[in-house]
């Protein structure tokens, strides 16, 4: 069986090492997740600019939207760290747990978001005419359809490096539910 080690600043290539200093100064330190890919010369700086990359969507839409894929890709390792960081884009721990139920009664936007992204994680990129209607009819844009893809995409991909490499999780564990 494959053992995927959480490699070292000084057992990546000189360019992760930089990403690596990168993240200790920005986060104080770098998730075993990120750490794994650096295994890979290019998948580490790939990862990062899809991550980063602009969008419309709000931090806390980001984080709820990355909440719910996560539980609907079974990735805890995901649902702890974005549990954390839902938490500093100013969702309560009670609010997570609903993301990542499926809904956010709480916000009624917020609520359309987290149900279009669970439908498209959960069939595999296809949603529901109604879902789609529900987002648009709250304000959101085609455009922003798109955006969600693509952030679930990220997740998702984020989400299988974990189930490939189980690395240790190395934030608070999230609530079961």
């Amino acid at each position: 069986m494959a053992n995927f080690s959480v490699p070292s600043r000084g057992d990546v290539s000189a360019n992760n090492q930089e990403i690596f200093d990168n993240l200790n100064k920005a986060l104080g330190m770098v998730p075993n997740l990120y750490a794994v890919m650096a295994l890979s010369d290019t998948a580490l700086g790939n990862y990062l600019a899809f991550q980063n990359a602009k969008t419309t969507f709000s931090n806390k839409e980001k984080q709820a939207v990355n909440l719910v894929v996560s539980q609907v890709n079974e990735c805890l390792y995901c649902q702890s760290a974005h549990t954390v960081l839902g938490k500093l884009n100013g969702l309560t721990e009670a609010q997570t747990i609903e993301i990542r139920k499926g809904s956010a009664s709480f916000d009624k936007r917020l609520d359309v978001l987290v149900t279009l992204a669970k439908e498209i994680t959960a069939n595999k990129g296809f949603a529901s005419t109604e879902a789609i209607d529900a987002f648009i009819n709250a304000g959101y844009t085609k455009g922003q359809v798109i955006e969600l893809v693509f952030l679930v995409a990220e997740k998702t991909a984020m989400n299988y490096v974990h189930a490939i490499t189980k690395v240790e999780i190395d934030f608070p564990v999230a609530q079961a539910i």
